[in-house]
């Protein structure tokens, strides 16, 4: 029989190992605030599993899964349409290929570097492991800017950034997608180069295609769907549901979309959202057809929201869309859009439930606050995670060649959003924290990628 001293011993050499990797990580990675961040919310987890399972500590797995396996970083010439080079730089960080091979997303955006590739590189091992899927962690991108570039010019950097990756990427190898500034015709030119380069039609080395060239239906709507399919499960778990729920939703993107599509076909009024330049209210309910015309087909910015309903209104800057007053909160634009002074005004003005459609979007203390006052939290790693679970239903129609319907493909991720909270739950259960899905879908997601480590020898 274990004693309560004999824990009190584990649970300390546990923490010793946790602090000890924590140091050698911000050590080895100076500055790397973004990374730093993703790793300490992660760790803090995963005391109680070192304690109970000490062979993770023997086989040092911790220091293992934090250093990726291979980091690229390359020079991405280009000619902009008025006939001069411009260069920006190109990541791709391959971190752990125990459970597949790579998958992670490509972001286009001025803030990347290799802080923020890393981030999300690290988050995706766990977000790829609770899916299910046979895949791995990884990421990539680069500080290019698409909005405002012509189609030529997004063709010409894509192109050039596609002749450096492809070394590197492959069907069995690492699987891009899209993700911020990477949609339909930044994926259309990449694959175009990619196959002109291997002088092959290899369908599976990039998701998020078109449909018409290996694309699956339901992946546009993927991660927003999977978002409110998520929090939708974690509200029926506490007896409540999305039904007559006034819901604000920040961006105005691909996540943004089909999360205020899905929140209000379950009965939701979605209140409003953003993007770069500030939010729009509408008291209403905000027009779906609206935002998806002038954000996915004219490319127009949000406050144009405001000439076509004339009774909503627009406000500059995006951090105020945080003092509206909602039950549930569903931040789907960046990382740390959610401080703890916006996450406060939400706890202050009744906000029950929080579900992260971005990657990291509320900051630790904006965590701890949601936690502390008993607001349903779901964490991103988990609740956001239906975008590469059909990235993955996207590759096993690729190898398989055969199309599934949107229909199937829905069907298919639904049941993944709610075995991905039905994991997250009992694992917390199983260390003490009930409902705390953080610490859950970290320690689930981690159980599983360690025991394949274990299994598989030094590498």
């Amino acid at each position: 029989m274990t004693t309560t001293n004999e824990l009190t011993q584990e649970m300390q050499a546990a923490k010793q190992y946790v602090d000890h990797v924590f140091e050698i990580v911000k050590k080895r990675n100076p500055g790397e605030n973004e990374f730093h961040q993703a790793v300490q919310e992660i760790f803090e987890s995963l005391t109680p599993v070192f304690a109970k399972y000490p062979k993770y500590i023997q086989h040092n797995i911790l220091e293992r899964m934090v250093e990726p396996e291979r980091v690229i970083s390359f020079r991405v010439p280009w000619t902009d349409d008025n006939g001069n080079v411009q260069v920006n730089r190109g990541f791709r960080v391959q971190f752990s290929s125990a459970i597949g091979p790579y998958k992670g997303g490509l972001r286009f955006h001025p803030s990347v570097n290799a802080s923020i590739i890393k981030f999300l590189g690290f988050e995706q091992i766990f977000k790829n492991s609770l899916t299910g899927q046979p895949i791995g962690g990884g990421k990539g991108g680069s500080d290019f800017d698409p909005k405002g570039k012509s189609d030529n010019e997004v063709m010409r950097f894509t192109q050039s950034f596609m002749t450096e990756l492809y070394r590197h990427i492959g069907p069995d190898v690492d699987v891009p997608a899209g993700d911020i500034g990477v949609g339909a015709r930044e994926i259309g030119y990449m694959f175009g180069q990619y196959k002109r380069l291997r002088g092959s039609y290899e369908a599976g080395v990039l998701t998020g295609k078109g449909i018409a060239y290996g694309g699956s239906l339901a992946r546009t709507e993927a991660t927003g769907f999977g978002t409110v399919y998520f929090v939708d499960e974690m509200l029926r778990d506490k007896g409540k549901t999305f039904n007559g729920r006034t819901v604000v939703v920040s961006g105005s993107g691909n996540v943004s979309i089909y999360a205020i599509q899905k929140a209000t076909e379950l009965g939701a009024t979605v209140v409003a959202c953003s993007d770069s330049g500030g939010y729009i209210y509408d008291e209403n309910g905000i027009d779906i057809a609206t935002v998806k015309q002038l954000k996915e087909v004219e490319r127009k910015r949000i406050s144009e929201y405001v000439n076509f309903h004339p009774t909503a209104t627009y406000t500059e800057g995006c951090a105020g869309i945080w003092s509206i007053p909602c039950k549930i909160a569903l931040p789907c634009a960046t990382q740390n859009e959610i401080d703890a002074e916006s996450a406060q005004l939400l706890v202050n003005n009744g906000v029950k439930a929080v579900g992260e459609g971005a990657n990291m979007p509320s900051t630790l203390e904006a965590i701890d606050i949601f936690l502390k006052n008993g607001v349903l939290f779901a964490p991103a790693k988990a609740a956001n995670a239906g975008g590469v679970a059909v990235s993955a239903l996207e590759m096993a129609q690729n190898s398989a060649r055969v199309p599934w319907t949107f229909e199937e493909v829905d069907a298919k991720l639904h049941g993944i959003m709610k075995n991905i909270y039905k994991q997250s739950k009992e694992a917390a259960a199983e260390f003490g924290y009930e409902d705390n899905l953080v610490v859950g879908a970290n320690i689930a997601g981690f159980v599983k990628v360690a025991d394949a480590m274990i299994s598989q020898g030094v590498v």
